[in-house]
């Protein structure tokens, strides 16, 4: 008896460029995220300015705003890692004609749940800071 024929074929150009395509748009989130956290840690050193130039009270420290900017630098620097491992891995299991398993959302989600809870911590640490 012959053995089965396989149905699998190659992987296209297109499922290629579709995999660089996504490995890009994991790029970009890193970033905007890695300038998103720069931003943030500065606005401590921003709001100091405007006590100094206003007279208020004595300076208060916004150290805060640092540990919030540097996890979002953080972030975006794990993405950009986990997504550039979960390129080569793809384009590895394409070069050897292995069809591309189910899509894990797993990074997906946990990039939105990171910076969910960011946002609120952000929330309410502005809330805290307000006069």
């Amino acid at each position: 008896m012959d053995a089965p024929a396989k149905n699998e074929q190659g992987a296209d150009v297109r499922d290629y460029l579709a995999a660089e395509r996504t490995l890009l748009a994991w790029i970009r989130t890193g970033l905007a995220l890695m300038g998103f956290g720069f931003v943030v840690a500065r606005f401590g050193l921003f709001l100091q300015q405007i006590q100094v130039i206003r007279h208020d009270s004595p300076v208060h420290s916004y150290g805060s705003s640092l540990w919030f900017g540097t996890a979002l630098i953080g972030a975006g620097v794990a993405i950009n890692l986990f997504s550039g491992f979960h390129h080569v891995r793809l384009v590895a299991r394409m070069n050897r004609g292995q069809m591309a398993e189910t899509h894990s959302t797993t990074l997906a989600f946990a990039t939105s749940l990171f910076l969910a809870l960011v946002g609120l911590a952000m929330a309410a640490y502005l809330i805290s800071v307000r006069h």
